[in-house]
């Protein structure tokens, strides 16, 4: 069975970016969600790796946070991390 690198790699992105929001804010609620979907994603990733079949928790945590993140990019209108995540979320 391939690897869901994609998959992975997304999961990573969506870490490293509450870690980021956590540095560079001294967020907390960013580094707590930043982590929380990064696991599931990379969960979701692994439930993938071992049956392509199996994609339901990705796809439900991808639409999760791509539906916050559109939202908030919606009301302010920052590309940085709402925007941003927003678009990455189609891409993987």
């Amino acid at each position: 069975m391939p690897l869901d690198l994609p998959g992975f790699a997304y999961a990573a992105f969506v870490a490293a970016g509450g870690i980021m929001g956590y540095v560079k804010s001294q967020s907390i609620p960013s580094l707590g969600a930043g982590l929380l979907f990064g696991s599931i994603i990379g969960y979701g990733a692994y439930q993938t790796t071992q049956d392509p079949q199996n994609y339901g928790t990705i796809l439900g945590s991808s639409a999760a946070l791509g539906g916050m993140m559109g939202y908030r990019f919606y009301n302010s209108g920052k590309i940085m991390p709402a925007g941003l995540l927003a678009a990455v979320r189609y891409i993987f």
